[in-house]
């Protein structure tokens, strides 16, 4: 695997269903090496704080193979940094697991949760369609915390370090997100990954529902 593009974004403003939007989704290729911290990507912009961003989702990835996938199927080509992710790797599986590590460098990222489209990305792809299409597709990317912090650059190579347990992918959570009735055993599989904090909050309040009842 490789880095094919490390993408910055800034403050732009989009309409999202007929309102005015401040995002930072519209991500560019930089230029040069760009160091990625704990919880940052160089320069990038973050607006939407509540869903996006923090300790746990610092780093967006999406996979170059998934790209080709999506130009093939919309009949134009989708350029890196489209989907608002900071990493494009080419060979980049589109089911990783959660605790699955990436090693760019001294760079170490750590799995923790898929990209869910919002309605800022039907917009930054002028169609309010595609998050159901994006649902259907299941290649939603995956978010990152940052293990360690370095540099990366168009080019670096990118290793794999499987997660020895591999209990539960990124797709479970994708569809997780999705679903009205999940079983309370999934669930609890779940909490026994080191998931996005947004994501557990989200399985525990389920899980808490399921046994409540």
């Amino acid at each position: 695997m490789s880095v094919v593009s490390v993408n910055v974004g800034k403050v732009e403003q989009l309409t999202v269903r007929g309102s005015q939007t401040m995002t930072g989704i519209n991500k560019r290729p930089a230029r040069g090496t760009v160091w990625i911290s704990y919880g940052a990507v160089g320069s990038d912009v973050i607006c939407d704080l509540e869903h996006h961003g923090g300790l746990d989702q610092a780093v967006y990835a999406y996979s170059r193979d998934d790209y080709d996938w999506w130009s093939e199927q919309l009949g134009r080509e989708i350029k890196p940094g489209t989907f608002g992710e900071n990493l494009t790797i080419d060979g980049l599986a589109t089911e990783l697991f959660v605790g699955d590590r990436l090693l760019i460098g001294d760079v170490v990222l750590e799995a923790t949760a898929p990209r869910i489209p919002c309605n800022t990305l039907a917009a930054q792809m002028q169609d309010k369609t595609f998050g159901m299409a994006f649902r259907r597709a299941e290649r939603p990317g995956s978010y990152f915390r940052v293990m360690n912090e370095g540099e990366v650059v168009i080019g670096d190579r990118v290793e794999l370090i499987d997660n020895p347990e591999r209990k539960v992918s990124i797709i479970d959570l994708f569809r997780f997100a999705y679903s009205s009735n999940p079983d309370a055993s999934d669930l609890q599989r779940y909490l026994e990954a080191p998931v996005a904090e947004r994501m557990r909050a989200k399985i525990e309040k389920k899980l808490s529902q399921l046994l409540d009842a």
